[in-house]
């Protein structure tokens, strides 16, 4: 069965069918309706619709799943951004008039040095608060993760002394639940400048349901109301997200942005790659400048030996996911 999406546009190729516009439904015997409420900034906010709306429909299967989407309308936009999203998006506020079984909250960019001083700090919260009482579950990503828990039992975030960037071996805590039937050789992507301590999870309640021993906590959920689902990784990216990541932060050490160039992404590229990358580091090293940009290697993409490893278990993960809220709504 198609995944129904509210104002997804037929780019996305596999999905079939768009939600007409006008009010939200409520809800509807035999159907699942997800609410993704869309924080990324401008550059990436179509990539991650994307992303989520194919993770969906992978994981869907003979459920009727139909998406819904959302931004807080205190964030930052541009005309362009705005534009595209009129007509498709409506702001968090509409998820007090809605009757969804479950929602996707996605990070944003940061913008001040403290979570709780963010200009979307109030709007955040406030979906921390609905969707408590008003979701069967919701998955909290990356920063909305570390919001979440800061609002609901005052954990801090951490600051890692350099980026978490790359594709990281997870290993489930115990056998079943959303991981059951995810493939050997569990890799998540992470992308991440901050980190929570286990201890302070523990302390508080939440359940560890992966880990790496490089990135530390991958995911971990905590049940209230709703059960709440915490991702720190980023199994919705594409193959190549990570390596475009890499090439916008490179291209704008070139500029002149930024102390040094960006990290590699760890456990992601091959022997060649990296060799290919070493003599681009050497060159714009020794000449930061756009004119160095010609040494970036350009068919990376086409090499890279991790290419879709993680999607099968990211696929799984979601499925089992859904089939929790179906059962439990």
């Amino acid at each position: 069965m198609p995944l129904m999406v509210q104002g997804v546009d037929a780019c996305l190729g596999t999905i079939e069918g768009v939600e007409p516009p006008g009010s939200i439904p409520g809800r509807r015997p035999g159907r699942l309706d997800i609410g993704l409420v869309n924080n990324m900034p401008d550059v990436a906010l179509k990539a991650t619709e994307r992303q989520f709306a194919r993770l969906l429909a992978a994981a869907s299967g003979p459920l009727d799943v139909h998406l819904h989407l959302f931004s807080l309308g205190e964030l930052p936009r541009g005309d362009a951004a705005r534009s595209a999203m009129a007509g498709r998006y409506r702001g968090s506020d509409a998820l007090e008039r809605a009757r969804l079984d479950a929602l996707i909250v996605t990070g944003a960019e940061p913008l001040a040095p403290s979570l709780a001083d963010e200009p979307y700090w109030d709007a955040l919260t406030r979906v921390v608060d609905w969707a408590e009482h008003n979701t069967v579950s919701t998955i909290w990503s990356c920063l909305a993760a570390h919001a979440a828990v800061l609002h609901l039992d005052g954990i801090a975030r951490r600051k890692l002394p350099r980026k978490r960037f790359g594709l990281f071996e997870c290993v489930p805590v115990a056998d079943g639940g959303l991981f059951a039937g995810a493939p050997s050789g569990l890799r998540v992507p992470h992308s991440r400048w901050n980190d929570l301590a286990e201890g302070d999870l523990r302390s508080h309640g939440y359940r560890i349901a992966s880990r790496s021993m490089e990135a530390g906590i991958d995911c971990f959920t905590k049940q209230w109301a709703s059960l709440f689902v915490f991702l720190q990784g980023h199994p919705e990216y594409d193959a190549d997200t990570l390596f475009r990541e890499y090439r916008r932060d490179a291209h704008r050490f070139l500029a002149g942005h930024g102390d040094d160039l960006p990290a590699l992404p760890s456990g992601y590229f091959d022997a060649r790659t990296e060799g290919a990358v070493a003599d681009f580091e050497a060159r714009a090293r020794k000449e930061r400048s756009l004119a160095s940009w010609d040494a970036f290697p350009r068919d990376w993409a086409c090499r890279l030996p991790m290419l879709n490893l993680w999607q099968a278990s990211a696929t799984q993960f979601y499925r089992n996911w859904l089939g929790l809220v179906a059962a439990d709504r």
